[in-house]
């Protein structure tokens, strides 16, 4: 119940950023040479100082590494909008808001005070050594230092003082509680009777003339609106493009494969199992030649009686992880055992054999071989075509940085053509048609590429069907296109759309038909109360809406219910019409039964919206402003979402 009003924990915030949001992933910052211009350029003002576009994609940069290390596996692309960026800068006005706001009221934490914090703090459990010092290699795992980390909480701390004195003195009475609890969670028994758009739709046949009309209404242009368009060509230079022009001898390939052999050869592994006398090696001599003499006399048993090992294995055996097994170890390589002279016995045998007494520092082995596997060499044939694509994809990298500065070059210094690139670097010349500025969902490649779509929609593109810059829209990617041919946004003639009118009409029509009938009922209804409605009654609050619609679970709490029965009519829109009889009013749903924890909920949602609200008046107290065209402009008008 009301977590949807819940936050990120602070605890959260300062272990996965403290102020930037986790929405920004790899990928983000680059590129941002050619989209953000000067990293010096100032991109937000809070309280007069400025916020550079470094410090903007400092923060990101530091973000992006936690979340690789959080998720290694993470889709950088996921992050790339323009929408996550303006949350990454609201993030980072945020924490200049709330500084400010702490120094102007003098919100300090003292050494003492941080030290008691973190050694007292259940949640801070994880980051502590058992004496209470910070864990360096906890804190190494989220890209910190403990100077790092204390300068943080120190911080962190500060800025949470800035609203927790509007959070922390939030009192709900329980008056207030409940009376929006019950609005939240008040069960009705209602009986609802709907008249379907779809029941009425053979009773309407729109004619010609009102297909006109609504087609010709300025209300309904849009919907019959063809976007701009363009039909382009480009070229993309990438490694698979700069592959096609290497070509390697069979000596360099032959010559890769001996450099790097150990990659071709697959680890010896063995299997073998042990009995282990366990002696500690501070043990006395006593102990010792004990132990020893233990080991010696089952070592001349299996020599009599070589197939009784697993049996002597599991009754003598010290080593409970592998007693129970016969003393089987499995399969392990070089450096898998702990105890080394166990490990080099294990590959002093053959299968089969079983070892003298092997000394370690757990005390005295009798090894056995069972199995071995791995250690043998690929065939230079079998993994020709595997070097084979490494190393013409290692040449093409180097080649890369050469090639994008000449394809930059000759497609801003050759505008009117992208041919003479395309030979030189012999790539492909690709055409597309129907072009938009939005890529359609799902769509992949270069014509996907947002910052290659606005290049192809610039003015100057479309004015003199110029090259576009070159554009690099991946690692090792880049691309240039020019429009052939450009088409303003257009209105549809009527012939092409006559059928989806139709169809429109028909619908609107058919809701229409059955509103009338609807509330002819209501009318019914509300002259005869005591009329007997065709549905059975059914039980609905917010908690339990019984799959009715937003709109219908709405008007069905929200009715008066002064007089029972209650009388209500729904305009569904398209899907028709609803008529609702309220018979009673029921208790609150049993799954809010917990007052005391709604009460808490309820005052920490206030708190949350109170503590909200104060820091928009932070935000105008210190004067925040966004630089124009420091958003892209999908983002740049927006609200911010702190």
């Amino acid at each position: 119940m009301f977590d949807f009003f819940r936050k990120h924990t602070w605890l959260l915030q300062v272990i996965l950023g403290f102020v930037v949001l986790a929405f920004v992933g790899g990928g983000v910052y680059q590129g941002y040479g050619s989209f953000m211009g000067d990293v010096a350029t100032t991109v937000a003002k809070v309280d007069g100082h400025k916020i550079t576009r470094n410090e903007w994609e400092q923060a990101q940069r530091e973000q992006m590494d936690r979340i690789r290390r959080q998720m290694p596996n993470v889709d950088p692309k996921l992050f790339d909008t323009p929408e996550m960026k303006r949350q990454s800068l609201d993030a980072v006005i945020r924490e200049r808001v709330l500084l400010a706001a702490a120094d102007k009221l003098n919100l300090r934490i003292t050494d003492a005070r941080l030290q008691h914090l973190f050694a007292t703090d259940p949640q801070f459990a994880f980051l502590r050594n058992p004496d209470g010092s910070v864990n360096k290699e906890a804190l190494a795992a989220q890209g910190m230092s403990s100077e790092m980390f204390a300068q943080r909480l120190r911080q962190d701390f500060s800025l949470r003082q800035v609203l927790q004195g509007v959070t922390g003195t939030v009192f709900a009475p329980l008056s207030a509680t409940n009376a929006a609890l019950d609005a939240m969670f008040q069960q009705r028994e209602v009986q609802i009777q709907r008249f379907a758009t779809q029941d009425a739709i053979a009773k309407v046949a729109p004619t010609d003339a009102e297909i006109e009309k609504f087609y010709k209404d300025p209300a309904n242009a849009a919907q019959f609106q063809a976007p701009e368009s363009e039909a382009v060509e480009y070229v993309v230079l990438d490694l698979d493009a700069l592959k096609k022009g290497i070509t390697v001898s069979d000596q360099d390939l032959q010559d890769y494969y001996k450099a790097n052999i150990k990659r071709y050869t697959v680890p010896e592994e063995r299997r073998a199992s042990h009995i282990l006398i366990k002696v500690d090696a501070n043990a006395s001599a006593a102990d010792r030649e004990k132990a020893k003499a233990k080991a010696e006399g089952l070592l001349a048993e299996l020599k009599k009686n070589p197939g009784a090992f697993a049996d002597l294995a599991r009754k003598f055996s010290d080593d409970p992880g592998s007693a129970e097994k016969g003393g089987d170890l499995d399969f392990f390589g070089r450096g898998g055992l702990a105890a080394k002279p166990l490990e080099d016995a294990a590959f002093a045998l053959k299968p089969g054999e079983i070892s003298g007494l092997v000394k370690s520092d757990f005390g005295y082995h009798i090894v056995k071989l069972t199995a071995v596997r791995g250690g043998e060499t690929r065939s230079f044939d079998s993994v020709r075509p595997e070097i084979e694509r490494e190393v013409t994809t290692q040449l093409a990298q180097k080649r890369f940085a050469d090639a994008a500065v000449a394809f930059t070059n000759m497609v801003y210094e050759q505008p009117d053509s992208l041919k003479p690139v395309a030979d030189k670097f012999n790539l492909e010349l690709r055409t597309a048609q129907n072009v938009q500025r939005v890529a359609p969902p799902g769509a992949t490649g270069a014509l996907a590429n947002p910052k290659f779509l606005d290049a192809l929609f610039g003015a100057d593109a479309i004015r003199n069907k110029r090259n576009t810059e070159a554009i690099e829209i991946a690692p090792n990617t880049m691309v240039s296109g020019r429009v052939v041919k450009y088409e303003a946004a257009h209105q549809l003639p009527l012939a092409d759309v006559k059928a989806k009118i139709r169809e429109r009409l028909v619908t609107l029509q058919a809701a229409a038909q059955a509103r009338k009938l609807g509330a002819a009922r209501l009318a019914e209804l509300r002259a005869a109360p005591a009329t007997v409605m065709p549905d059975a009654a059914i039980t609905v609050s917010r908690a339990q809406p019984h799959d009715l619609p937003p709109v219908l679970l709405d008007a069905i709490l929200k009715a008066p219910t002064t007089t029972l029965p209650a009388y209500v009519g729904v305009d569904l829109g398209d899907q028709g019409y609803a008529v609702v009889k309220i018979d009673k009013v029921l208790g609150r749903d049993p799954a809010t039964a917990d007052a005391s924890r709604a009460q808490a909920e309820y005052a920490q949602a206030w708190g949350n919206a109170e503590a909200q609200a104060y820091y928009t008046a932070l935000k105008r107290r210190f004067d925040v402003e966004i630089s124009p065209g420091a958003l892209p402009a999908a983002s740049a008008s927006g609200p911010a979402s702190n």
